[in-house]
């Protein structure tokens, strides 16, 4: 496997930063199950701010990963949905979300643990 050009390099810096922002993964996560309304988003993924989901949501339009259509009812609605290229990445989002679920005590544990040593410097 040849090695990567700095360019190359940065650019998988640039994506990866679009996909593992603070709520993308768990956003994401919620629309591999289906097409989702905003106010259903937001209850899904508890603690998130309107302010905080419409900015994930609009960066992960903009990349591509998902689909924003507005349906036009009284009121319009408008109902957000994972993309193709969006759906490429499921497989590895539900292995990441997966070991989360599998290794959150352990990685609080680690948290305490470093926590109770106090600084070290």
């Amino acid at each position: 496997m040849p090695t990567p050009s700095q360019e190359d390099l940065e650019l998988n810096r640039l994506v990866l930063e679009e996909i593992t922002t603070k709520w993308s993964l768990l956003v994401l996560g919620c629309l591999c199950s289906g097409a989702m309304r905003f106010n259903a988003l937001r209850r899904a993924n508890e603690g998130i701010t309107q302010k905080a989901l419409t900015q994930c949501l609009r960066r992960l339009e903009a990349n591509g990963f998902i689909k924003r259509s507005v349906i036009s009812t009284a009121p319009v609605a408008v109902v957000y949905e994972i993309s193709p290229l969006g759906r490429s990445l499921e497989p590895h989002l539900r292995a990441i979300l997966k070991w989360t679920e599998d290794h959150r005590e352990e990685v609080q544990a680690a948290q305490r643990a470093f926590a109770a040593r106090g600084p070290s410097l």
